[in-house]
């Protein structure tokens, strides 16, 4: 799926016919499984992201494959293995694709296929959140909103497997007790509408869940304001996206008199800070699949769409309240 100009990409993206590159001593030959739509991916088509891979470009920042063929000098890969994108803007929305080796991270083939498809972005994101900005302990809690994202539903559940509570955040919607429900069953603790971040009745929750030490943001505008009045003194917020488009409201007393910090996070930062750092990012996907294997971590609600249907996979990841990750078929 290809797009030569930056627009919507309902108007911009492309299905064509292309050569498969000729294989060179260091390259794989990767047969496309699945890939997802992500609001990135989205946004990179827009132009409006701020990492942009250079025009004509294909679609995608995420998916896995398997291994079809090798270059001689590759030794980390063989046919049949399982790989992922080691990094953003690989360009995962096509049935084949020859990329250096560096490029790849093998991953097991005995977990589910649209959990190695979702796996670089999402579980990552939640997973690095959860660790590297407060040290919690199993009886901690921490707060989100966009709960029901990808991002959302894996904080859940890695948080669930280290034994700290969640009080997730979710929009007042048609169908709330359904996505109640659902974010239960994956192990939410709590779940409450921005608009009862309000109310009095949150003191119930604070009766049996401690006070959160860590809030996780990736809405912006006044669902952030009001989240961070429950935030423990010297707790802190990171901010990892910004789904309703404004900015981070906090008010003068929260730092005075709480000392609350304020931190931002990039996945794709963090990649490139610890691209010489094997180990931290072997150790991640390596606890990441074990929590897969043992059922402790799933796939987001997804979509499956055949390639020929991208359009409307396009255009379904951009509605309000979907709960389910559109994942192209390839």
């Amino acid at each position: 799926l290809l797009y030569e100009r930056h627009g919507e990409p309902a108007a911009v993206v492309e299905l064509k016919d292309l050569e498969v590159p000729k294989l060179g001593d260091s390259d794989v030959h990767v047969k496309m499984l699945a890939a997802p739509v992500n609001p990135a991916d989205i946004n990179m088509i827009q132009g409006t992201y701020p990492l942009l891979s250079p025009l004509p470009a294909v679609g995608g920042n995420e998916g896995v494959g398997e291994v079809l063929e090798v270059g001689s000098r590759v030794t980390a890969l063989k046919p049949g293995d399982w790989v992922i994108p080691a990094d953003a803007g690989l360009g995962t929305w096509r049935t084949r694709g020859v990329f250096p080796e560096e490029l790849l991270l093998k991953v097991p083939s005995d977990i589910p296929v649209l959990c190695a498809a979702t796996l670089s972005v999402n579980p990552c994101t939640a997973f690095r959140v959860l660790a590297d900005f407060e040290s919690l302990a199993p009886g901690d809690s921490v707060i989100q909103n966009a709960a029901n994202s990808g991002v959302g539903q894996a904080v859940i559940q890695i948080a669930r497997a280290s034994g700290i509570k969640t009080i997730n955040v979710v929009r007042d919607r048609p169908d709330l007790p359904k996505l109640v429900e659902r974010l239960m069953a994956l192990g939410a603790d709590h779940v409450v509408t921005e608009e009862m971040l309000r109310k009095p009745e949150m003191k119930d929750i604070f009766k049996s869940t401690p006070r959160p030490r860590l809030a996780l943001n990736c809405v912006g505008g006044k669902s952030t304001t009001e989240m961070l009045r429950h935030l423990q003194p010297k707790g802190t917020m990171v901010t990892y996206g910004g789904m309703a488009k404004q900015p981070v409201m906090v008010p003068v007393s929260a730092f005075i008199f709480r000392d609350v910090r304020l931190r931002g996070f990039w996945m794709t930062q963090w990649r490139k800070d610890h691209a010489q750092d094997q180990g931290s990012v072997a150790g991640m996907m390596d606890a990441l699949c074990q929590l897969i294997r043992r059922g402790q971590l799933t796939a987001p609600a997804c979509t499956e769409v055949p390639l020929q249907d991208y359009r409307a996979a396009l255009e379904a990841s951009m509605k309000p309240f979907v709960s389910s990750k559109q994942i192209l078929l390839l």
